[in-house]
Order: C-alpha cells, then structure tokens, then sequence
C-alpha cells in the first residue's frame, strides 16, 4: 500500500534519556516528526490533539502508566487504531501478556538495538520507509 508520508510518531517515557535514545533511533531509521511525551497523562493530551502513525510507550510511569494509556487509547473510538508499541525492560517483560491482551501491537524490551526498533516498525506498520516509500 503506498503512503504519501509517515504521521508522527510519539514516544511515551519518564526517562529523558530514554526519550532521547528512541529518538536517535527512530532518526536513523530516517522518522523526523517525532513527538514525545513525559508520562500517560501527557501522552493521552496529545494522542487527543494530534494523529500518529505510531506510539512506542514505556510500561513503568506516573501518574499514569503505558498499560493505563494502552487500555485508554484501545477505548477510544478516535484512537484505538492508532499502532501501539510497548517498551520495557528484561526485569518487567512479564507484563507483556496483559499489554498484549489489552491490544498492544508488538512489545520491545530495553535496551534494543535500531535493527530491533525498525523491525518491530515493520511489523506493526507495513514495510514503509519514513519518507513515505515502500
């Protein structure tokens, strides 16, 4: 299917260098529009505000968490096909069962390398270049 263009991306996460990490990342996969977000709250004000393409969530945040955010967005009508991925580390990956019942796309544990970020994409969205190409 042929896309005129990747929508933004939003990055969910309490961790400034986290954030910055997934930006790097989604940079050299060649995203430019990202947006990111400090915890679920923030996230949900500007999932209301905007259209993504894609939002790659941390599980573990406060006040509101990536499992909360998930189980809000799949609620949503104006959201709930929005592709979600959930990020979290080795030690919390048993939470991966209840992400994916609340209808996570794909989860990812942290730290991943690009070619696991690009592949999970791929996955989620379709084999798409950012730029908009197939």
């Amino acid at each position: 299917m042929p896309y005129s263009g990747f929508p933004p991306v939003l990055v969910v996460d309490d961790v400034p260098m986290i954030i910055e990490v997934v930006r790097a990342v989604l940079g050299q996969l060649g995203f430019r529009d990202i947006d990111t977000a400090a915890d679920g709250t923030a996230a949900l004000e500007r999932l209301r505000q905007r259209r993504y393409g894609l939002v790659l969530s941390d599980w573990n945040m406060l006040p509101m968490t990536g499992y909360e955010l998930l189980r809000r967005v799949r609620t949503d009508p104006a959201l709930r096909e929005t592709p979600f991925v959930m990020m979290t580390t080795q030690a919390q990956a048993d939470c991966f069962p209840a992400a994916r019942r609340a209808g996570v796309n794909a989860c990812l544990i942290k730290p991943f390398a690009p070619s696991k970020l690009r592949e999970t994409i791929i996955a989620v969205c379709g084999n798409v270049r950012p730029d908009g190409a197939v």
